[in-house]
């Protein structure tokens, strides 16, 4: 069956110079139908027709798999920069070929990655950087060149199962 989960996050205290944003590619776990493993890091990429599942550690490797982005939008607005990405994904009943467990839509412990990117005009250098679901917060997103402070990632990710 198709399910789709919205995912949202924001940063303050965005840092102007660094021309900070969200890149369309996240990742998000998923339990997969295909290779029958629950909670498996899987990659959406804006555009793309198909998500990729990174496999298990034994036996199935990275494989595509049914998923996409629907909807991605960014806000920013005055020290503020927010993503709200909506996310198509085929689920199916199984139980892990693993450990026996049941999986679920989404799965049991919903882990979400979403990447940034940047420009550093004091060194003329593009950086990037994510914020996660199992990060300590706040998180200070800095740059990799001038180690100025580029936002504050306050609250957890936010990931919801619509349908």
């Amino acid at each position: 069956m198709l399910r789709t989960a919205e995912i949202t996050a924001e940063l303050t205290e965005v840092e102007d110079s660094h021309q900070l944003y969200w890149r369309s590619r996240l990742e998000f776990s998923v339990d997969c139908f295909v290779c029958e493993r629950i909670g498996r890091t899987t990659v959406f990429e804006r555009g793309a027709e198909r998500a990729l599942c990174s496999g298990s550690r034994s036996g199935f490797k990275r494989h595509h798999t049914a998923g996409r982005i629907a909807g991605f939008d960014t806000t920013t607005g005055g020290e503020r920069l927010a993503v709200r990405a909506l996310l198509d994904f085929w689920w199916a009943p199984f139980t892990d070929t693993r450990d026996g467990h049941r999986s679920a839509a989404p799965t049991s412990h919903p882990w979400v990655r979403l990447q940034l990117a940047y420009h550093c005009q004091e060194s003329g250098e593009s950086g990037s950087g994510s914020i996660q679901t199992n990060q300590a917060r706040p998180h200070r997103l800095t740059c990799k060149h001038c180690d100025r402070v580029l936002g504050v990632d306050r609250q957890t990710p936010a990931v919801r199962l619509l349908g």
